[in-house]
């Protein structure tokens, strides 16, 4: 086996740990790929013979690139408030397939992943990397222009934000659905009570959605409100459709035959709706993988 045979299924090797951190960096299944296959043609082109740790170099990389990505979306938002669901991994609801289950190795929800979208650049690359991955912030550092106390400074300030706005999940995914089927029931019913009932308090809806005027956001906020708007969509529950996105319960809501209108993710804590985020743009929609919702 020549080197660039052995570099070649190295970095196989590696493509799923890489493909990992680049979906929790930039929370874009397209993006990720892109940044993944970027260090491919890095690593095609680099002198690789005293490097000892060929993944954490991959790694490396790959944050990198995906630190560019993030500061170039940065400099072209124009509202700092803007809602930014990041593209869900769908799932059968039965489980998640193995390229799925590899993405999501410890299920980062959808929930979080909106927080991320918070985040500086620097702080999401040291939180993902330090918390998720357990690089050390000695390797972070460098990457950022930072000390390693800096870095740690980031990745805690990060993580305090995660933890209050990111509640994880419960983890009985029947105990989820028990939850989210009791919400549908009472939005197509126009049970206003059993809305408020099957939401926290608290709750948080964010709804990322398109029109033909362009791109159009909501976030909204409080069990009656979020209820509120839940009556308006009851009409379509008879087309919700359960899957995992992002390893937690949620919905497709589509009628037979015809593209996605909507894909919902539900977090569920305590037996209640914390939050709720919503992805109805028809250009992104059709840019999801939907094998789950094959027969």
């Amino acid at each position: 086996m020549d080197e660039r045979d052995w570099l070649t299924r190295r970095f196989e090797e590696e493509r799923p740990h890489l493909r990992a951190v680049a979906y929790r960096m930039l929370g874009s299944v397209s993006e990720a790929e892109d940044a993944v296959q970027d260090a491919w043609l890095r690593l095609d082109r680099a002198d690789t013979r005293d490097v000892d740790n060929l993944g954490a170099w991959l790694t490396t990389v790959v944050a990198r690139v995906c630190l560019n990505v993030l500061r170039s979306r940065e400099h072209r938002r124009e509202d700092p408030l803007d809602v930014r669901v990041p593209d869900p991994i769908i799932g059968p609801e039965e489980g998640a397939d193995p390229e799925h289950e590899a993405v999501l190795s410890d299920s980062v929800g959808l929930a979080m992943l909106v927080v991320l979208e918070t985040l500086t650049p620097a702080e999401r690359l040291a939180f993902v990397l330090h918390d998720m991955f357990a690089v050390p912030f000695e390797e972070i550092a460098p990457m950022i222009d930072r000390s390693p106390a800096a870095a740690r400074q980031l990745a805690s300030r990060a993580r305090r934000r995660v933890r209050g706005q990111a509640p994880s999940p419960d983890p009985d995914l029947g105990r989820q659905r028990d939850v989210v089927n009791a919400f549908l029931a009472a939005a197509r019913d126009g049970d206003f009570d059993g809305l408020v009932a099957a939401l926290h308090p608290d709750v948080v809806l964010r709804s990322d959605g398109g029109t033909t005027r362009g791109r159009h956001t909501v976030l909204i906020s409080g069990a009656r409100a979020v209820a509120a708007q839940a009556v308006t969509f009851g009409r379509l529950s008879p087309f919700a459709r359960p899957v995992l996105i992002n390893g937690s319960a949620g919905v497709v809501v589509a009628a037979e035959g015809r593209r996605p209108v909507s894909v919902m993710a539900f977090t569920v804590a305590g037996g209640r709706i914390v939050a709720i985020d919503v992805l109805s743009d028809p250009e992104r929609l059709n840019g999801l993988d939907l094998t789950a919702l094959e027969d």
